[in-house]
């Protein structure tokens, strides 16, 4: 009985929230309104908000207040110390039942009217108006990464505009007897001057690699010491996450436990956690921001990347680095996506595996490294003069809700998010003259892409379209942000890098949309950047040149 109590008014809410929800159809017409049209979203929102926007400045207390016990859990002493302790406390502070029935009874609103109360205005809920506060623009001021193809943002885009490949035989361990023996491994890696040598020895790859890019993309944005002693820390976040997290780590620690418990690392379980990077970052530099990571799979780093600009425009941070980082490329990762049967085995010609959209194409191919954005709100990067390379535009979210590793037939949800990337950022589909794509080199997979790109962006005869995995494979939770170091990279330079190894496309592709072998040249007006992962799990997120 108490149960249905409870649940009555968390059904109401819910269903008062889905009411007052609105979907503006009506695109932009330019790139030139997307500053506009973002801010005139979100003020839509604001006035739809209802009971939610009650709570956003209240915490969790004032949505645990709207929950109101039916009369016979007050007259259940066994009901009430299970929610609330023998002497009526609860983890939203003292409980008097004497005061809060009353009280509440006497401002009840009359029966029948509950939908009512539920969506009125934040502003008669709160019984204030909330005042206007000018859109925060985000821009990227700095990136870093850790790649098979180079430790630079330069050398990295330098390579992949020169169509090389950093896929070759694993061998970092002995994969003679798997049917996939390629990767897009990296050979090359320091951490001096960047890691402390006694945590080097200690952490997992993923961690070292997330450390190491987030350094680098803040020597590449000019934060110098000088500049670190001055900004606001409370107000400078991590949010880095990981697909796969510390899988050598954890993995050691359950060969150690084959022998004993008292074998085993100490520092195995939180070295093994995809929080951990974040949180060891932000402790070196002692940034207290938001600080978390986000793990949905290959979604990942759009995911961080997207959430860590929400941080700045909701004015909880001015710098946010953000991003992903995975090193599965370990025994235990590599037999596990064998077995799911999703690598190539062109074993023979590693530098030719990875073909997107190639008809040949027999799988994708694993890759390790990590990708870091330094996210800055405008006026703070002006204030200490930083660069700014790009500026971040917005981004959306969808769930496929179809399958756990293919994407769904009609690609609804990609054009889903698509469109909503869109709509949040106030960008016109027509503007849209870049996309560095997810493509991985499935069968399926680029094929359900690059129709739903079509769908959203074919009547676009600027369109190109390429994909950054055809040289460095795939490299799982930090694929999202070294593509996305390209996507910046392309409208820094004005060049966008080759297709590699499209060499016979599918019949239903058209080659035109797709850029060729080699670099062109390109004036990017507005640039989009998908990354899906298994679950069904979709992310686009959008970029700019700042003006």
């Amino acid at each position: 009985m108490a149960g249905a109590c409870v649940a009555s008014p968390l059904c109401t809410w819910l269903v008062a929230a889905c009411v007052t929800g609105a979907w503006d159809k009506e695109g932009p017409k330019g790139v030139q309104w997307a500053r506009k049209r973002r801010a005139a979203v979100r003020r839509g929102r604001e006035s739809s908000k209802g009971l939610i926007s009650a709570f956003y400045g209240s915490g969790i207390q004032g949505l645990m207040s709207s929950f109101e016990p039916c009369p016979e859990f007050y007259s259940s002493s066994r009901n009430a110390s299970v929610f609330f302790g023998e002497n009526g406390f609860s983890l939203f502070g003292a409980w008097k039942p004497e005061n809060s029935r009353s009280q509440r009874r006497a401002t009840r609103s009359p029966a029948g009217q509950a939908m009512a109360v539920a969506v009125t205005p934040a502003k008669e809920v709160a019984g204030k108006k909330r005042t206007p506060t000018k859109q925060r623009r985000v821009v990227v001021t700095g990136m870093g990464v850790v790649s098979p193809l180079g430790h630079d943002p330069d050398v990295f885009y330098d390579n992949l505009l020169e169509g090389a490949s950093g896929i070759s035989e694993i061998e970092t361990f002995d994969c003679a007897s798997y049917p996939t023996r390629i990767a897009g491994e990296i050979k090359s890696f320091s951490t001096d001057g960047w890691v402390a040598p006694k945590l080097s020895k200690r952490m997992d790859k993923f961690m070292l690699y997330l450390l190491t890019a987030g350094k680098k993309a803040l020597a590449y944005g000019g934060v110098t010491e000088e500049v670190m002693s001055q900004v606001d820390k409370t107000k400078c976040g991590v949010l880095i996450g990981s697909a796969m997290g510390g899988m050598k780590v954890f993995n050691d620690a359950i060969e150690a436990l084959r022998v004993s418990y008292k074998k085993m690392n100490p520092f195995c379980v939180p070295f093994a956690t995809t929080n951990m990077g974040s949180a060891m970052l932000a402790m070196d530099l002692g940034w207290m921001g938001p600080n978390y990571s986000i793990s949905t799979a290959c979604a990942t780093s759009n995911f961080c990347i997207l959430n860590a600009a929400n941080h700045i425009i909701r004015g909880e941070a001015n710098m946010m680095l953000c991003g992903g980082s995975d090193a599965a490329i370990i025994p235990i990762g590599l037999g596990g996506f064998v077995a799911c049967r999703a690598l190539s085995q062109r074993n023979n010609d590693p530098t030719k595996a990875s073909r997107p959209w190639d008809i040949d194409r027999d799988g994708f191919v694993m890759g390790e490294g990590a990708g870091v954005l330094l996210l800055e709100e405008l006026e703070h990067a002006k204030q200490r003069g930083a660069k700014i390379y790009a500026e971040f535009l917005g981004g959306s979210f969808t769930c496929d809700a179809y399958h756990m590793t293919e994407p769904h037939p009609e690609g609804t949800g990609i054009i889903l998010c698509i469109e909503k990337a869109l709509l949040e950022s106030g960008v016109a589909r027509e503007d849209v003259n870049y996309v560095n794509a997810h493509a991985t080199s499935t069968l399926s997979g680029d094929l359900k892409e690059y129709q739903a790109l079509i769908r959203c962006f074919g009547e676009n005869p600027e369109l190109h379209v390429n994909s950054t995995k055809s040289m460095i494979g795939h490299l799982l939770g930090a694929a999202g942000a070294v593509e996305a170091v390209a996507t910046v990279m392309a409208i820094q330079t004005g060049w966008v890098h080759p297709n590699v190894n499209l060499e016979n496309p599918e019949e239903s592709v058209d080659v035109k949309v797709l850029v060729g072998s080699r670099k062109k040249k390109l004036n990017v007006k507005a640039a989009l950047s998908n990354s899906f992962g298994f679950g069904g799990h979709n992310s686009s997120i959008l970029f700019a040149p700042y003006k």
